[in-house]
């Protein structure tokens, strides 16, 4: 019974990603990885340049799931409590208190979508990290669960004036950071380009089958691929390998051009992200047809889930937009793969 209702979710699945990918072309391996994230039930966060697709990826991949969606724009003067209510004065001159973009769904909320998360204030980001990590939030007097939830949020990796790096914390309550770069390919740019299809952003995402994935059963349905892929030992120790990596590239002799190894790093992967690892890694798996857990499989979601989770010092931090990624090629390429 369990091979059939994986087998039934995976087609799903893969009808999702087919309709992502028909709507946003050019954008293949990060829908992959988004489709990985989702059926993970792991928070996502985009980073790309303006106008490369990430807000309508986001919502293609909002229509898909299903349920109640809100979204909210990251601005320098948003407060913490500007989530949870807004005040106004109504038609009769009356003040008036509605919920918030959290609160206005109930728990029926699937996609909360943190457009230039950026841009807000470390008091916002400290209120979200709270709703990310519990799927809850305490508000006029009483506790309102999210059991649904998924965060979406993007960030404007151009202009960086008045705007706010997410700590740390906020960073690692994210299952995977990923990069939003359309293929080089002159046959995309050019059908992005020209053809008319995708300048109503609106009619593309239609194209998505509403509600095809099903945000509520895709909950309890979530544990199930989580205890259906298996991980033999020799992956365990694979794994294992690559968390001590992290914290001490120089054991592995793990080496980068112009930097001095022994000075790198601050912290590498902690439990959390070793555990998110290997559920992106099954989800990964199950999606190409096996439930028994392969070193490739670690390997497929190993950046989008690890480069966002390691702290270099702060010399090295300045240049984490190109060694994050190096970081981790390294670590693949260094340790032995069983």
């Amino acid at each position: 019974m369990s091979e059939i209702l994986l087998e039934d979710w995976r087609n799903r699945a893969l009808t999702y990603e087919k309709e992502l990918n028909s709507t946003l072309i050019g954008l293949a391996p990060a829908i992959r990885s988004l489709v990985i994230a989702i059926f993970s039930r792991g928070h996502v966060l985009l980073e790309g340049n303006v106008g490369v697709g990430k807000t309508t990826l986001l919502r293609a991949a909002a229509r898909g799931l299903g349920g109640g969606y809100q979204r909210i724009e990251g601005t320098i003067d948003l407060m913490p409590q500007d989530l949870i209510y807004h005040t106004y004065i109504d038609q009769d001159g009356k003040p008036r208190v509605d919920p918030g973009p959290i609160l206005a769904q109930g728990e029926s909320l699937s996609v909360f979508f943190f457009n230039e998360i950026n841009r807000a204030r470390p008091q916002v980001h400290s209120l979200l990290l709270r709703v990310m990590a519990e799927r809850s939030v305490t508000a006029f007097n009483k506790e309102y669960y999210f059991p649904h939830l998924l965060v979406f949020a993007d960030r404007n990796a151009v202009e960086k004036e008045e705007t706010f790096e997410l700590p740390g914390a906020a960073r690692d309550r994210f299952l995977m950071e990923l990069e939003i770069n359309p293929a080089n390919d002159s046959a995309v740019h050019k059908a992005l380009t020209f053809d008319s299809r995708f300048h109503d952003t609106d009619k593309l995402i239609e194209q998505v089958t509403a509600g095809n994935v099903g945000f509520d059963a895709l909950t309890p349905f979530a544990p199930v691929i989580q205890n259906s892929v298996t991980a033999g030992e020799a992956v365990q120790d694979f794994v294992e390998h690559l968390r001590k990596a992290t914290h001490r590239p120089q054991d592995y002799g793990i080496q980068l051009p112009d930097v001095e190894m022994d000075e790198l790093m601050i912290a590498g992967m902690g439990p959390r992200g070793t555990s998110m690892l290997v559920r992106a890694a099954k989800v990964s798996a199950w999606l190409d047809g096996r439930l028994e857990l392969a070193p490739q499989d670690v390997a497929a979601v190993f950046h989008q889930v690890v480069a966002h989770r390691v702290f270099f010092t702060p010399i090295y931090e300045l240049q984490r937009s190109w060694l994050a990624k190096a970081y981790t090629q390294a670590i693949l390429h260094s340790v032995p793969t069983p």
